[in-house]
């Protein structure tokens, strides 16, 4: 879990728009829109090209104004590293790296051609470093190491930089692999024996095609030997995540500060489609073997199936950050849900400045939305968003309490069969289909304080509550409070009984105390 100053801290956050952090007048309207939004810290791109624009002569002044105005308005901060990647691309190395193609080679996915043609993309061209310049990874990560010795020296003691993400979204698009030479000769050589010791060590865990890819291969051999169909995009991969990981290694060698890698998504289709190299589902445990250096691997979740993103990237125990989703309709309800049923270190919708005014767009379609879902057309309700995260700020020491235990759980209606909160000898039903309930963001996240006292964060649902335990069968509501936290301290803003704790439904957002007791 993120610390700050000894405690443990969830980061309520937004990412802005890339180019917002490259200037401290396009970041002043941004800082007051995090505050209206009730977050309490955002994510922020730290370029390559803008801290170092000549080789070894290093320029702080924008990363010690941000992290001034974050103080000054009372917000944290991670740090996006834009060096050798931004989504797949090089378009945030300095001018020195672009303009020597000899010393900081280009990948190539057609020998001798330093420009990509990705056909699946309406033929776009781009370009990218190659991941085989081993000059570009030492410029990279000695850039790096300075970035986090200043921060370090800067911020050790305030701890405003909570955490730093190096590089974005790194890999290759349009390809399983580079096709230089050097590549050629890279992936006809011997996979080493290390390696593909510890990829048969984690075969048990990982995704069937994977497992089978490493179960049947050789032992040791060529990369296509040992791997089959799967040798091109495990043997690329394996060098992004050492790329990176050397990267990191040179940072935390100045400050020992968490470290995250994130991912573009595979959305189907091979590799290529997405970038290859990065953290995807199928390469979690090979990232895991590369890159000791990395604490997080972090998904950018913008397609419809959400949960099952988080899913994926919490199976082998790891805890969930999601430093990119997108500002529909679900923000909200997916917020409180990441943090009670995942107990996520953090959720970051991107470009939050404009939440509340995103609709469907044709480009949609690419990041996997699905055009009949209507939430992925509705913009989130801020006043609802920032209620969300100011709610979810005033609890921050009890929910972190409860992480990793029982106490803290949570129900959303996109998974309408898993609908009951179970508290030991209490059983609370979540209804998301009441007839008094129109809306389908429907969220309760429930904290167990004693064995019978509750708090629900809930809206567009319905509640009920039975006994788990049948020499009690009864339950019933002993009192019911809507209210709100004041420096740690509860403040009932209205008692409610009768029928409204009957029916126990809520189209908006309401914090609940609630007692409950059981009797034969």
């Amino acid at each position: 879990m993120f610390q700050v100053n000894g405690k443990p801290f969830l980061m309520l956050a937004g990412e802005v728009h890339n180019s917002n952090s490259s200037t401290l007048t396009a970041m002043q309207p941004v800082w007051r829109i995090a505050k209206e939004l009730g977050m309490n810290s955002i994510l922020l791109p730290v370029s390559w090209e803008l801290i170092e624009p000549e080789e070894g002569k290093f320029d702080f002044g924008i990363v010690d104004g941000l992290i001034r105005e974050a103080r000054e308005n009372g917000l944290r901060l991670g740090f996006l590293w834009f060096g050798t990647w931004k989504n797949a691309g090089c378009g945030y190395a300095p001018a020195w790296v672009k303009t020597d193609l000899k010393r900081f080679p280009r990948a190539q996915l057609v020998k001798g051609k330093n420009k990509c043609r990705i056909e699946m993309f309406y033929g776009i061209e781009y370009t990218t470093l190659s991941v085989f310049g081993e000059e570009t990874c030492k410029a990279d990560a000695r850039a790096f190491a300075q970035l986090c010795k200043h921060i370090k020296t800067i911020d050790k003691q305030e701890h405003t930089v909570i955490y730093i993400q190096v590089e974005n979204e790194a890999g290759l698009l349009g390809a399983a692999r580079e096709y230089s030479d050097i590549a050629d000769e890279r992936f006809a050589g011997e996979v080493p024996a290390d390696f593909a010791a510890a990829m048969r060590a984690h075969s048990a865990t990982m995704r069937e095609d994977i497992r089978k890819s490493v179960k049947n291969g050789k032992e040791n051999g060529s990369w296509a030997e040992v791997y089959g169909d799967d040798a091109e995009e495990i043997f690329y991969t394996y060098h992004v995540a050492k790329y990176i990981d050397s990267v990191a290694a040179a940072g935390k060698a100045e400050y020992e500060i968490p470290m995250a890698v994130n991912v573009w998504l595979d959305q189907g289709g091979g590799p290529g489609a997405y970038p290859t190299g990065g953290p995807i589902n199928k390469m979690l445990e090979l990232w895991k073997i590369c890159a000791p250096h990395i604490d997080l691997l972090t998904p950018d979740i913008y397609v419809q199936n959400f949960l099952e993103v988080c899913d994926q990237y919490t199976r082998l125990g790891d805890p969930l950050m999601i430093p990119e989703t997108a500002t529909h309709g679900y923000a909200g309800s997916r917020l409180v849900y990441v943090i009670g049923h995942y107990h996520a270190l953090g959720f970051s919708p991107f470009g939050f400045e404009e939440l509340g005014e995103v609709a469907f767009s044709a480009g949609g379609a690419l990041l996997g939305m699905d055009e009949t879902d209507p939430l992925l057309s509705i913009p989130q309700n801020v006043e609802e968003y920032r209620w969300y995260n100011e709610t979810l700020a005033s609890m921050m020491p009890m929910l972190t309490d409860a992480y990793g235990t029982g106490k803290l759980q949570a129900v959303i209606s996109e998974r309408p069969d898993e609908n009951t909160l179970n508290f030991g000898v209490y059983r609370i039903g979540v209804n998301f289909e009441s007839r008094f309930v129109s809306r389908r963001d429907g969220i309760c996240l429930g904290l167990q304080i004693t064995q019978d006292t509750f708090y629900f964060v809930i809206n567009a649902c319905a509640l009920n509550v039975a006994s788990n335990d049948e020499t009690w069968p009864h339950v019933d509501y002993l009192d019911v409070e809507e209210g709100h936290f004041e420096e740690g301290k509860w403040v009932c803003d209205r008692r409610l009984n009768g029928d409204e704790t009957g029916l126990m439904a809520f189209s908006k957002p309401a914090l609940l105390r609630v007692r409950l007791y059981s009797y034969r």
